[in-house]
């Protein structure tokens, strides 16, 4: 099955896009996109080898929606996908997808994102629709493009 693959330049340096991604996720993921009913409080990745990506709703609901497979800091986040075509949390990591996070510097204030999005057909039933949803303008372009606007907002001296 075809993967996902998205580019884009970000004008701030390598380890701010980096820092900005991992660790400021909250500010940046759409809010309305999540898998807890109700208002998410908190989206996150916990920035280490088998750390959990992971929202907090209502009443501190926990859904731990992926897995952090590989980081190497500043360079690259490895994830496993567990998020189901029915946009519901997958306990067995054998049935997620792959998504892979490479930043490269182009400069001293420009960075170059390289977003792949693969291994669906590991969702089984619905990959293939999934994977034509995540591919589309409401799908990674949407989410990309959020975080875009929001590295947009850092100021350079």
């Amino acid at each position: 099955m075809e993967k996902i693959e998205k580019k884009l330049k970000v004008g701030i340096a390598k380890d701010n896009a980096f820092r900005k991604f991992l660790n400021e996720l909250n500010e940046w993921w759409p809010k309305r996109i999540h898998l807890v009913s109700g208002q998410i409080r908190k989206i996150s990745i916990d920035g280490k080898k088998d750390g959990l990506c992971t929202e907090i709703g209502h009443h501190e609901f926990r859904c731990d929606w992926g897995r952090v497979m590989e980081l190497t800091e500043n360079e690259q986040i490895e994830l496993k996908w567990q998020i189901s075509p029915k946009r519901e949390p997958i306990p067995n990591p054998e049935n997620a997808s792959d998504i892979s996070i490479k930043f490269t510097a182009n400069g001293k204030f420009t960075t170059s994102l390289e977003f792949e999005h693969y291994n669906f057909e590991n969702h089984g039933d619905g990959a293939e629709e999934y994977q034509k949803m995540m591919n589309g303008e409401k799908g990674w372009e949407f989410i990309l493009n959020s975080y875009k606007n929001i590295v947009k907002s850092e100021i350079h001296i």
